[in-house]
């Protein structure tokens, strides 16, 4: 998974260049979404509730995937198996490194549309 850059700056040339005027408007979209798919992801593992985990984590891995962030979607496909298997022993420190991973792609997003 390390590999994996944080941004794919190709698929966002293309979103970009697709999108054109509202690409901000994405962009913002999905980072205002992203804070809400992780405050679910938190209340899901405070509630103890692997289904809500898995499913919150599936969400927020195709936005990843989406906007071009694979590291993050790599994350949260993890993520998701791990609900999924009913593991949340593991969940807390992935979604630690789900936080980590988005305020990097976050401070990058912005600045592409600075």
């Amino acid at each position: 998974m390390t590999d994996k850059p944080h941004l794919d700056e190709e698929a966002l040339a293309e979103l970009q260049e697709v999108m054109e005027n509202e690409f901000d408007i994405l962009i913002n979209t999905y980072l205002h979404d992203s804070s809400d798919r992780i405050a679910h992801l938190k209340a899901a593992l405070e509630q103890s509730d692997a289904d809500a985990f898995a499913k919150s984590a599936h969400s927020f891995k195709g936005s990843c995937i989406n906007i071009g962030a694979p590291r993050l979607g790599e994350l949260c496909f993890e993520a998701e198996k791990a609900g999924r298997d009913n593991q949340l022993s593991r969940a807390e420190a992935m979604l630690d490194d789900i936080e980590t991973e988005f305020r990097q792609v976050e401070g990058t997003l912005k600045r592409f549309i600075a």
